[in-house]
């Protein structure tokens, strides 16, 4: 246990770590508005290995864009409480502790080369006897966004994970496929990587479809899928939400050309920050935190959201699969999954009277109690 002074440190140290997915890719050094120890944060994020910041009052807080205001929101608190430059005799005991309890360390990333050669990052967790789940989460979010989901999964299962092509690890030098083949063939590529022939899919948002293309491609090596608020794409006569409308006609624009990363990026920065809460903010904005991120997640999930799922429910008719959607998800609309839930025969429709896309990241026990007794009932 660590005293209390060193304690506030170690939640400086966690606080950093959380942010530090967003903070690689920004420019740097990051702007951070509070009044705190500019010198105890900086011995902090180099022992992390973080890029550094520059610290404001708070009252600049106000000035700062969108994205350095997501990171100052995440510090703040913790970096205040965290004491002066009297603690600085803390910080290795404090940043070690933390490190011992991250995301990373936890679960380790595992490099794992797709077909086409991208090296993915992917994370095995749990006992490698025991049945595999594979989590497909949300195109262009942190593995840790979902890391409810793989904490309550890995209790009784081995469970695999991966981010996106294309967005992680080595961003600079990618120049692979990005349409829902070559991501739903990543799911192949890791399962193959960690020895696991068959195992019982979870699709999260748009991991939903890149589910339904995996299972479709290799219906055998699929013992149960889950497919939660999924953003399918059904054909004209399927309502969408306002946001599925707008969100797919700027991703397509922005894809193909017709309106520069950097007009979207000015766009989207800001509306995106609106809607999101704040203690998911770090993690959900991260693919639009540069103008060459946001056009190549505008790649990935455009194909997402522009491929026809209808052409691959034919393929997992016998596949047990649950579909969760709630009626007042305004991401995705919940008729496209009370219709890709009747298109499969069997398939068993769970329709919650509240919830999105982002309250399912925040991982409500009752859901993931349903995510892990479904799975338990198609062992």
């Amino acid at each position: 246990m660590l005293p209390p002074r060193a304690r506030a440190v170690w939640r400086l140290a966690t606080a950093v770590l959380d942010v530090t997915p967003l903070i690689n890719v920004l420019p740097s050094p990051v702007p951070i508005a509070a009044d705190c120890s500019a010198a105890l944060l900086d011995a902090v994020r180099r022992r992390l290995g973080a890029p550094p910041f520059d610290v404001r009052p708070s009252a600049a807080a106000a000035d700062l864009d969108p994205f350095a205001r997501v990171v100052s929101d995440r510090l703040r608190a913790a970096a205040e409480a965290a004491g002066g430059e009297d603690a600085l005799d803390d910080v290795d005991e404090a940043v070690a502790a933390a490190v011992a309890d991250s995301f990373d360390e936890r679960y380790p990333v595992t490099p794992v080369p797709a077909v086409d050669g991208t090296l993915l990052q992917a994370r095995a967790l749990g006992r490698p006897a025991a049945e595999a789940v594979v989590v497909v989460s949300a195109c262009g979010m942190p593995a840790k966004l979902c890391e409810p989901w793989l904490r309550r999964l890995a209790r009784d299962h081995y469970v695999l994970t991966h981010d996106t092509r294309g967005l992680f690890g080595d961003i600079d030098g990618f120049s692979g496929a990005t349409g829902v083949p070559a991501q739903a063939a990543d799911v192949l590529a890791v399962t193959e990587h960690f020895g696991v022939s068959r195992a019982h899919l979870v699709g999260l948002c748009g991991g939903a479809v890149v589910s339904l293309a995996f299972a479709a491609d290799h219906p055998g090596r699929v013992a149960s899928m889950s497919l939660w608020h999924g953003d399918y794409e059904l054909g004209p006569d399927c309502p969408r939400t306002e946001h599925q409308r707008n969100l797919r006609a700027l991703l397509d624009m922005t894809a193909d050309g017709r309106v520069s990363a950097e007009s979207m990026f000015a766009v989207m920065s800001g509306s995106m920050l609106r809607g999101t809460p704040p203690g998911l903010a770090h993690l959900v904005l991260y693919p639009y935190a540069t103008p060459r991120l946001l056009k190549r997640y505008c790649r990935l999930n455009g194909a997402i959201m522009g491929t026809d799922a209808r052409a691959c429910l034919p393929a997992v008719s016998g596949i047990r699969t649950l579909v969760v959607t709630s009626e007042d998800d305004a991401t995705a609309h919940p008729e496209g999954s009370r219709r890709v839930a009747a298109a499969i025969p069997g398939a068993r429709l769970h329709v919650a009277p509240t919830g999105d896309h982002l309250s399912l990241f925040e991982g409500r026990p009752e859901l993931l109690e349903l995510a892990a007794s479904f799975v338990r009932e198609a062992s």
